[in-house]
């Protein structure tokens, strides 16, 4: 099998930070190859360099035999290299068809929508897409979005093609649809770089499995001849174990309770629709459901930050409908939110870890009427996550924007967690970090179950739901399809939930699979009788 792609000892620094270290590698011809790493191990550095948005210290990049001088992302293209990006950038007004042919080379591309058009349904015909050309985009779904911008590389004549964690907002169906296009791709002689924590799919769908660790090159290994835990080893340097804890509890009543819940999108357009459930202390429960399904404006709702339509939210009891975020801490709610967009909601990225722990509780520390703030308890708390949670940094005066993403989520986890609260509302709080953070993450929240405090984990991989939560509820358009008990379900089984295929509202449930929605509220009556009772 021919070379694709040769790295000769390609070294690239930001400052003293050495992202990529004399990296010798290949990518073959015709074969899917998963590059893997923890956060801050240089996959993405390595294959910017290949988009042409970083270039090379050091070193050289050969393609197809020859040297290649790619300082631009117009050299990429001429290399036919295309990297499909984990968030997408696509003009949401505009339809597939005029997506794929904006900013191309009027030189290179005649302008003639009519030709495009034709010439994508062949490409989607070719490797098994299912976009329809005159689509707008934002009426697409997320899987939708991701196949648009793949046919968008190859429409510009893509041989070898990076995609970075391309199943990350996917149903396991959706998954299994864009690796059987991969493997088409692959069998009309393309290569494919693969960028992915999932290690079941490295294993499902590479040929070959590329490991770095903190910049260096490790190995290149036949998937053949790879295990998960072989590959974490690699990855990591030393044995770790896989399994996630589910620590057994004995569930409090109701600390959190939707009721008939309606939300907004930005647009007007109903983000949540009628939702009940509830969360127990001592319970971790997952939700699921394809981007875009109401997990966000939901999380919002709980913590104060967006307006509801109807419904109600209450914690222990009492209802926080109107109040600001502020109001809920003033007033002795501990909950706490942990966001997706951990640098652009959960933490200011231009200021240092110690004024990070700050932000929430800054009028406490330093009351409004002394006009100096009093950095020292902030310090402490600073150097007490650092410890405890083993977060990589020069000092607590780092910029959190300097640090790694699992390091990131670390310093946010443990902000909100350090205000000891009751209830903590996560949204994807491992998304993109390596194995080694995922798994940090996931024992702080078993040790917060263990300590009587509900959680809410809006999550994207279903393997994880599945053995990390007690229930899962499913979300599709809005609604909840169900709610099921993670040890009697499968992925499967959640898959179809998601794509609105099954919905347990529609039938009794069975026992041996989950609860339906509307059984919650007489759950919740229940326990409420009981409780009554005993007082």
């Amino acid at each position: 099998m021919d070379t694709a792609i040769h790295f000769e000892n390609v070294t690239k620094t930001f400052g003293k930070v050495v992202a990529n270290n004399q990296i010798t590698m290949d990518v073959k011809k015709g074969e899917i190859l998963a590059l893997l790493g923890e956060n801050g191990s240089g996959k993405t550095t390595l294959c910017n360099m290949l988009a042409g948005i970083y270039y090379p210290d050091n070193g050289k990049i050969y393609i197809n035999g020859e040297v290649a001088n790619i300082v631009s992302p117009q050299d990429s293209f001429k290399y036919h290299i295309g990297m499909v990006h984990q968030h997408y950038k696509l003009v949401e007004l505009f339809t597939a068809a005029e997506n794929i042919v904006l900013g191309l080379n009027p030189k290179e591309f005649k302008f003639d929508i009519k030709a495009a058009t034709k010439r994508i349904k062949e490409i989607c015909d070719k490797y098994g897409f299912n976009i329809d050309p005159n689509k707008k985009v934002y009426n697409m779904t997320v899987s939708e979005k991701q196949n648009l911008e793949i046919v968008k590389v190859l429409y510009r004549g893509a041989d070898i093609l990076i995609l970075d964690e391309p199943t990350a907002v996917l149903t396991p169906q959706e998954a299994d649809v864009l690796f059987s296009v991969m493997r088409n791709m692959k069998a009309d002689g393309k290569s494919i770089i693969i960028i992915t924590h999932k290690l079941q799919e490295v294993l499902s769908v590479s040929d070959r499995v590329a490991i770095l660790r903190k910049g260096e090159y490790i190995d290149t290994v036949e998937t053949k001849d790879a295990t998960t835990q072989s590959l974490t080893e690699m990855m990591v340097g030393e044995k770790i174990q896989l399994n996630i804890d589910r620590p057994e509890v004995v569930h409090n009543i109701p600390l959190l309770e939707i009721r008939d819940l309606t939300i907004k999108k930005d647009d007007g357009s109903i983000a949540i629709d009628k939702v009940n459930f509830y969360i127990r202390g001592g319970e971790i429960l997952g939700v699921a459901g394809i981007a875009g399904c109401g997990q966000k404006e939901l999380c919002e709702a709980i913590a104060g930050l967006r307006k509801i339509e109807s419904g109600d939210i209450n914690h222990v009891g009492e209802s926080i409908i109107g109040k600001k975020p502020q109001e809920i801490i003033e007033e002795g709610i501990a909950m706490s939110f942990i966001p997706e967009d951990r640098l652009g909601m959960g933490l200011a990225p231009s200021l240092s870890i110690t004024d990070n722990m700050m932000l929430k509780d800054y009028n406490v520390i330093s009351p409004w009427y002394n006009p100096f703030v009093n950095r020292t308890a902030a310090r402490e708390k600073a150097k007490q996550i650092i410890k405890e949670l083993d977060v990589k940094t020069p000092s607590t005066e780092t910029p959190v924007r300097r640090l790694s993403g699992g390091n990131v989520q670390k310093v946010l986890v443990g902000r909100e967690i350090s205000a000891g609260p009751n209830v903590i509302v996560t949204a994807y709080p491992v998304r993109g970090l390596d194995i080694n953070s995922s798994y940090a993450i996931y024992n702080i929240l078993n040790e917060q179950k263990k300590n009587g405090v509900g959680v809410m984990f809006v999550g994207e991989d279903l393997d994880v739901l599945l053995a990390l939560c007690d229930k899962i509820m499913v979300l599709c358009h809005g609604k909840v399809m169900g709610v099921v008990h993670a040890t009697k379900t499968t992925k499967e089984q959640l898959g179809l939930m998601m794509t609105g295929s099954l919905d347990l509202n529609d039938e009794k449930p069975d026992k041996n699979f989950g609860i339906a929605a509307d059984s919650l509220i007489q759950d919740i009556q229940a326990v409420e009788e009981n409780k009554e009772v005993n007082e």
